[in-house]
């Protein structure tokens, strides 16, 4: 089973490269929004734990979204792999993330990172704002402290991951098939 990471910050094209590693790989998407919003739709008793700290305006504690990873992942026993978008966020969370896939001898194979100049970043997140009507692609302050705030919690991933030796910078400038192309070579190395 492959196991993916897909990191980068904001305006780095990881909504259509992880689109790119699902074709190409058979991978499910496993986006820690979209389950959040599913298992509160079907009422799930986890769905409803969560829905108790999202209508105060509190984080959903990890222990509840490892719950919902795991029965996404009892789901789906005969998948080829997951793409976790979203999830983890922090260290601690990547460490939950590791226990569970261990418990079901599936670990993470790669934390892929998309590498971004700072203006190119910018450049595109306006663009994707006059389309968008997402705010907070429109603002250049905003924009830059969305980086900000992305490296700054992200560097204890890279790091955490870098010790298992499981993370790779991935160039993120070029053209979509460009960028494509490095990603699959990557994965296909693991």
């Amino acid at each position: 089973m492959l196991n993916l990471i897909l990191f980068g910050p904001p305006g780095a094209g990881k909504g259509t490269q992880a689109e790119f590693l699902i074709k190409s790989f058979g991978l499910i998407h496993l986006s820690t929004g979209d389950l959040l919003r599913g298992e509160i739709a079907a009422e799930t008793p986890l769905g409803l734990e969560a829905k108790k700290f999202m209508d105060k305006g509190e984080l959903v504690p990890d222990e509840v979204v490892i719950g919902m990873i795991n029965n996404k992942l009892a789901q789906n026993t005969e998948a080829n792999g997951f793409i976790f978008d979203g999830f983890p966020r922090t260290v601690a969370q990547a460490k939950a993330l590791d226990q569970l896939l261990e418990e079901k001898q599936t670990p993470i194979n790669g934390m892929l990172c998309l590498e971004v100049d700072k203006q190119e970043l910018i450049d595109r997140l306006l663009n994707r704002g006059k389309t968008s009507g997402r705010s907070d692609d429109q603002d250049q302050s905003i924009i830059e402290n969305r980086i900000t705030v992305y490296h700054e919690k992200t560097s204890p991933l890279k790091e955490y991951y870098a010790a298992q030796d499981k993370h790779f910078d991935i160039n993120g400038m070029g053209t979509i098939d460009e960028i494509a192309a490095r990603l699959q070579k990557t994965v296909s190395s693991f």
